[in-house]
This record gives C-alpha cells, sequence and structure tokens, in this order.
C-alpha cells in the first residue's frame, strides 16, 4: 500500500491549489481525478476572472488552470489521472479504481476538493437530445471546439448561465433568449449588459412550458410565472431553437465526505448538503479536510484561495512548517478571501434583496431585470462623467470585488481605492493618454473610451470586442445602445489587438455626437434573428 503525506480527491483549481501550497512545505502529495485531464474547470473557462492580482483578476481561467498545473510540476506534485476515488475508510485508508483495478492508499491527511455537479429541473421534453447542461456546452465549445447547437435558448440567469450565454455567441450560435423563473438576474449585471447589448432578450419571471420536438429539440415554450412561481395561463411564447441549455444551480458533490462519516448539514445558501468544517476547511473527521465548491459553492477564486488555506494548515498539522509561518500565510489568505466575500454577491447576501450600493446608490431595477442600465439610471454612478476629449466610461454599476481597472491606469484616471468592491470613480480632472488597457483589463467588459469630440459632427466610442471575424478599418455598419436596439450607422475606425489585452481587441466606432452616450456594441447588420423571436404561441 502506498503512503503519502496528503492525499487530495480532485485537480480542479482548489485541489491543485492545495497541492501546490503543501508540496511547496515538503509534503509527499498526491492527487487523483477522474478526468482524463487536470485543470477541472478552469479549462472551460475563457473568460477573464475578477478580483484582484492576488486572485489571479484579468487572466483567463484557462491560463490560471495552465499556470496552476506548471507550478504543480514544479513542487513535485504527483498527479493521478482517469483515477476515481471510490472510497475514503477509516485510518485515511483511500481506493482508487485505475485501469481496470483497485488500488489502496493512506493518507495522513485528505483533502476532499470534489467540486460540484450541475442541478437539473424537469420540464415537458426535458429528456430530449438538445438539452444540455451549461457546463456541458462550456465542454463542448471550449474543449472539443463544437457548437452545440445554432439557436440556443438559456434558462437561468446565473453567472453561468451569462457567462455561457456570451461563449456561445462567440461560438457563433444565436442565444434567442436567457430565462430564468427569478424575478431578477441572479449574476453580475456586467455579464448581463453583455448580452444585453447584443441583443439577448431577457425573461426573467418565466419558465420552460416544454421542450418542442420528436426525436430532438425543435422549439420552446415559456411561460410567465407569479409570486409563488406557478405558470400562468395565456402567457405562453414560443421560440424556434435546437438547443435548451439549462444552468439553474450547482450541488457540492460531497459524497465521499459523508462516506467517511464527516458531520454534514442541509444549507441551501451553500448549494446543499456540505461537511461542516472549522475556518481551515476540517471537517468532524481529524485530518480530512475540504475545500472548494465541495464545503460550499463560491467562484473560482474563493475556491483557490479555500484550498491554498487547507494545504497550509495540513503542512502545519504534520509539522512541514512553523506555526509562526503558519500565522503569517493565513493572514494573508484569510484577508484575501475575505475580500472576495464582500459587496453585493456575499455569500451572506444570497436571497436578500439588496437596495442600495455601498455607496448609497440606488441599484438599477432596469438592470435586474432586462439587463442593461436605463439612461435614466446611467448617470447616478461614478464610473460615469462627461468632458472635453478622450476619457473612459465605466458601466459599473456593482459592488463586485473586482480593480484591475485601477492598475491599468497610470494616469490616475480611475479610481477604485482600498476596498476592492467599491464602484470605480473616473477622475474628470485626469487626462487620458488613449491607450485602452483599462478597456482590455475589465473583467466584465463595462469600460468604453469616450471622446464626443472627435470631430465636427462626431463622436468616437471604443469598446471591447471579442467576437471573429474582426471588423475592418473603413467598414460600414451600425451601433446598439445598452438595450441591444440599433440606434445609429456606425463607421470602424480604428480596431487594434495586442498581446497586452489578452485577446479583448478594442474596436473604436465614429458615430454622431448624440450617440456618443448611447452607442455601445456594433454591429454589421441592422437585426439579428433573436429580435424576431418570442412570438405568442
Amino acid at each position: 500500500m502506498k503512503r503519502y503525506d496528503l492525499v487530495i480527491v480532485g485537480a480542479g483549481p482548489s485541489g491543485l491549489s492545495a497541492a501546490i501550497e503543501a508540496a511547496g512545505y515538503g509534503m509527499k502529495t498526491v492527487v487523483y481525478d477522474e478526468n482524463s485531464r487536470p485543470g477541472g474547470q478552469l479549462f472551460k473557462q475563457i473568460h477573464k476572472f475578477f478580483g484582484s492580482k492576488e486572485h489571479h483578476a484579468k487572466i483567463r481561467g484557462f491560463r490560471i488552470g495552465e499556470e496552476l498545473l506548471q507550478e504543480a510540476s514544479a513542487a513535485g506534485v504527483e498527479v493521478q489521472l482517469e483515477s476515481t476515488v471510490t472510497g475514503i475508510y477509516e485510518d485515511k485508508e483511500v481506493t482508487v479504481q485505475r485501469k481496470g483495478h483497485i488500488e489502496h492508499v493512506k493518507g495522513d491527511t485528505i483533502i476532499v476538493a470534489t467540486g460540484a455537479s450541475e442541478n437539473m429541473v424537469p420540464f415537458g421534453g426535458w429528456d430530449l437530445p438538445g438539452v444540455i447542461g451549461a457546463g456541458a456546452a462550456q465542454t463542448m465549445m471550449n474543449l472539443h471546439g463544437v457548437k452545440p447547437g445554432e439557436k440556443v435558448l438559456m434558462l437561468g440567469s446565473g453567472n453561468v448561465g451569462l457567462v455561457v450565454s456570451f461563449q456561445l455567441m462567440q461560438a457563433g450560435c444565436e442565444v434567442v433568449a436567457l430565462v430564468d423563473a427569478a424575478p431578477a438576474i441572479g449574476g453580475y449585471g456586467v455579464h448581463a449588459a453583455k448580452l444585453a447589448r447584443c441583443g439577448v432578450p431577457f425573461y426573467m419571471s418565466h419558465t420552460i412550458t416544454k421542450a418542442e420536438g420528436t426525436d430532438h429539440v425543435t422549439g420552446v415554450v415559456i411561460s410567465q410565472v407569479n409570486e409563488k412561481f406557478q405558470k400562468i395561463p395565456g402567457t405562453e411564447k414560443h421560440f424556434d431553437a435546437d438547443t435548451i441549455c439549462v444552468a439553474v444551480g450547482l450541488s457540492p458533490m460531497s459524497q465521499l465526505l459523508k462516506m467517511s462519516g464527516c458531520t454534514m448539514s442541509d444549507d441551501p445558501k451553500r448549494g446543499g448538503q456540505v461537511p461542516e468544517t472549522d475556518e481551515y476547511g476540517e471537517t468532524s473527521v481529524s485530518g480530512v479536510y475540504a475545500a472548494g465548491d465541495v464545503s460550499g459553492i463560491e467562484e473560482a477564486s474563493s475556491a483557490m484561495i479555500e484550498g491554498r488555506i487547507s494545504g497550509t494548515r495540513a503542512a502545519y498539522e504534520m509539522g512541514f512548517v512553523s506555526e509562526e509561518d503558519e500565522i503569517k500565510e493565513l493572514t494573508k489568505l484569510k484577508n484575501d478571501l475575505l475580500s472576495l466575500r464582500r459587496g453585493m454577491f456575499a455569500p451572506g447576501n444570497k436571497g436578500k434583496k439588496i437596495e442600495k450600493t455601498e455607496e448609497g446608490i440606488n441599484v438599477s431595477q432596469n438592470l435586474l431585470t432586462k439587463g442593461y442600465l436605463s439612461e435614466a439610471e446611467i448617470f447616478r454612478y461614478p464610473g460615469i462623467c462627461r468632458k472635453k476629449g478622450l476619457h473612459p466610461v465605466i458601466e459599473c454599476s456593482q459592488n463586485i470585488p473586482c480593480n484591475p481597472c485601477q492598475d491599468a491606469c497610470k494616469f490616475s484616471c480611475i479610481n477604485v481605492g482600498k476596498d476592492i468592491t467599491s464602484l470605480p470613480v473616473v477622475n474628470p480632472l485626469a487626462k487620458c493618454s488613449g491607450c485602452g488597457m483599462c478597456v482590455a483589463s475589465c473583467s466584465g467588459q463595462a469600460i468604453f473610451l469616450v471622446d464626443e469630440d472627435y470631430d465636427e459632427t462626431g463622436a468616437s466610442v471604443t469598446l471591447p470586442y471579442e467576437f471573429f471575424p474582426l471588423p475592418r478599418v473603413g467598414d460600414q455598419g451600425y451601433a446598439r445602445n445598452r438595450a441591444g436596439e440599433i440606434v445609429c450607422k456606425a463607421e470602424v475606425i480604428s480596431v487594434k489587438s495586442s498581446p497586452a489585452y489578452d485577446r479583448t481587441n478594442l474596436l473604436t466606432i465614429r458615430v454622431p455626437k448624440d450617440m456618443a452616450m448611447k452607442a455601445r456594441f456594433y454591429a454589421d447588420r441592422a437585426e439579428t434573428k433573436a429580435e424576431t423571436a418570442g412570438g405568442a404561441v
């Protein structure tokens, strides 16, 4: 029987982070994962992360995965793939199914980082080919280069539903609608705004009545629901679609922890049945830890820090690190984790109706129900200003833990301050260089450069653009507003791509002067098919 100082189950962001930390202190560490490649969900995530430098902010998920694998290899971590841990028994004996047989290993400590699985919701026709989870769609697109469908309806408005919807569009799919039974959008407003300005309609307080088709999905019928989530007769709407993507939450994969005798609790705010742990992730079974989504659903940034906390604590308990160094490291990690657990989307705020920002500004109800800031609301926020010459406009209206825009600007045009969840403020007295680094670094694509005095009759708007093919200088198209409506003609006057922008292209369009604070997306044609969908049944 092989023996290790530390056995980790799961090679996702939390498991790899724990392994790197523990191995760095000299622990003999092995990581088991049932998949054919390590990294968990990170390698499906092509979007940029929120947070700060310490949290891998503005770095795309798959890049973070590559960094973790390199660090794990350098630290001497043993990673065993296509290896399913089938049980954790007394004295920390672990059984692993590999290559058609069962192996027994012993760990002095164990960290379970098995992550979470997608939830599903039943409706008429939900078993038809074409009904898939959002994670499955990401796997098809971002790992295998396969389009999940041509016309997709997304069910679920949390961050997963919003992010995957945008990625579906990047892959060339048409997102005909985003539907959610909840009365308000559950994910970040900046993610919703990206979809809205592309013309994707939101149907809040709606759910799927049935999927149409015999041997595959050919259409979808949705219905409005009341405050008790009961369908309202006569409110049915039909959409042509060949794919229904479901993003209705995640459930911790905590079966191994329960099997090992850990005390469990049912906590809806954390995703379901989770282990009871202390501040280091240690369960009621001494030497067995839980890290990442298996102990409560959060963002990957939090999962990585939780893994590092558990790895450090395990190293201390086994005598691989001094108490002084452990206290120093854990204090820093806990502060980092605390900074991510603040703001409107903090775990403690789940289910609460937030009516004002930390600055006392009324929360945009239009954003919560339709996915975009209305013109009447936009000037409430400190990231919006009007001035002569080129300047940034930051349409970030929620207290999200994120500050790359502040670090990106070397001319003090943007300030977030010490509190990472504060709304960014544009300094009207600072002179913008036009470098565009703030636009490219914004993980929510919520920053634009505006020059209302570009020429005698026109204004210029520089916006983030992550679609192919790229427009060319001189192309004549149309500008969409925040609601995705065509508002004017637009001419492409600049297209910039740079390694420093990390695949976020900067597209500058010329529009009439009175459209400078309205034009927020470029389209090469005047309408999308999504705008003609959603007819009554």
